[in-house]
This record gives C-alpha cells, sequence and structure tokens, in this order.
C-alpha cells in the first residue's frame, strides 16, 4: 500500500469523501489517505492528524515524497486537537481503530465539529458504539459499507448532521439500518460469526457462579442473539 494505491478497506473510505472538501484524516499513519485524495483530485486541502510521534514523523515524510505540503498539512496532536475552527474542515476520517475508541476521539472535540459537513467513520470493531454516540449526537447515517479485507471484516460508517433528533431500532443500532437493506455475503457472514461466538460465551456462564453482572451480561447477549438470528432468518427463509 502506498499513496497512489491504496488498501481495499481505505480505497472504500477514499470513495465516500466529497470532492472538494476540506479533510482532516484523524490518526492519519502515513498520510496515504489524504496524499491519496489530494494526488486524484477529490480534494485540495488537508489535514493528518497523528498522536503518536513515529507515525507523525513518517506522514510528514510521506507528504514530503510526495510534494504535498502545500496542500497537506501534517500535525502532532490528539484526536480532534489537530483540528482549528479556520482551518475550514468539512470531512472528517478517521479509520482503522475500535468504535469506542472513534467515539472517544468525537466526544472529546465536539466543538471542533461545528462546520464539519461529514464524518466517514471505519471501526474495526464495536461499531454499534458509533451509532449509539450518532444518536445522542444528531448525526445521521447516510450510508454503511461491510467489506472483507485479509480474511479481517470492516463497516464503513458515514455520517452527516441532522436537523431533527435520530432514532433506531436495536437491530438496527446493532446490524446498522443501511446494511440492513443490503445483506450481502459478508453481512451474513460477520453476523452467523459473532452468533456462534456469543453463545459459545453463553453456554461458558452457565457453568460459572450467577452472579448479578453474569446474568445481566448473559441477558445482554441472548438478546443480541435473538436480533441477530431474527434477521438471519428472514434472509433465509
Amino acid at each position: 500500500m502506498n499513496a497512489q494505491l491504496l488498501s481495499h478497506r481505505l480505497t472504500r473510505v477514499a470513495h465516500y469523501v466529497p470532492k472538494d472538501s476540506v479533510v482532516a484524516d484523524i490518526g492519519s499513519d502515513h498520510a496515504y489517505l489524504p496524499c491519496f485524495l489530494v494526488l486524484t483530485g477529490v480534494i485540495n486541502k488537508a489535514i493528518a492528524g497523528e498522536v503518536v510521534r513515529g507515525p507523525f514523523e513518517s506522514a510528514q515524510k510521506q507528504v514530503q515524497r510526495e510534494l504535498l505540503t502545500n496542500q497537506i498539512d501534517v500535525r502532532l496532536a490528539s484526536g480532534l486537537d489537530a483540528i482549528e475552527l479556520n482551518d475550514g474542515i468539512t470531512t472528517v476520517t478517521i479509520a482503522g481503530m475500535g468504535g469506542p475508541l472513534i467515539c472517544s476521539i468525537l466526544e472529546q472535540g465536539k466543538e471542533k465539529l461545528t462546520n464539519v459537513e461529514r464524518l466517514i467513520l471505519q471501526p474495526n470493531v464495536h461499531s454499534k458504539a458509533i451509532r449509539d454516540w450518532a444518536v445522542l449526537n444528531q448525526w445521521r447515517i447516510v450510508e454503511e459499507e461491510i467489506l472483507k479485507e485479509n480474511d479481517k471484516i470492516y463497516e464503513i460508517i458515514v455520517l452527516e448532521k441532522s436537523p431533527t433528533s435520530v432514532s433506531w431500532s436495536s437491530q438496527q443500532l446493532l446490524m446498522g439500518p443501511e446494511l440492513l437493506k443490503k445483506q450481502n455475503g459478508i453481512f451474513q457472514e460477520k453476523w452467523m460469526r459473532e452468533s456462534s461466538q456469543w453463545k459459545k460465551i453463553v453456554a461458558s456462564m452457565e457453568s460459572t457462579v450467577q452472579t448479578i453482572e453474569i446474568i445481566e451480561k448473559k441477558q445482554e447477549l441472548v438478546k443480541k442473539i435473538q436480533l441477530v438470528e431474527e434477521v438471519l432468518q428472514r434472509e433465509n427463509s
């Protein structure tokens, strides 16, 4: 992977970046995504934010190598602290982290999202956390995608601000309102795998001391299994 040829996962993230938007890529690593977006003419300006010095320096070198220092500003900062309101950021991308960490970044830097029109988020795990955050903060899901790369399954969630409050069912929050409409083979594979794993956990809980915490956790997992199996059975019937 390099700035000219992204991984399949990052290529799909790039697909949702609006043309001529001003992008902040948080946790940019080698800055491959913003470099690719500028090199392909999708955008003219970006910020690459990194909190770890090693990846920050790698991003700086990559931007210099591509001769894009006038268009991509690499900043060493935690989360959305990389953004200033006068940067005019309209799109934020955060890819390759867990859903709860992405939510923490968004929550801690909420005041930096005032003029942001689109969030393109690619959680590695626990996508539901992002949908929960979106509901609480009045962002609507405009697109979702599920994909597989190197035997790992990833989701992409694209959010835009909603003028009205947002609500989804428990099933939609867990599995994705847009993904539920499509239900491709990767979607089926993910949820069959998840359901099977949850069943094993529930079975193992049966042989442990039934504390309140164990009982509550078991009930939570059983509910999730029911939500998933309802969808899978309906699709396969």
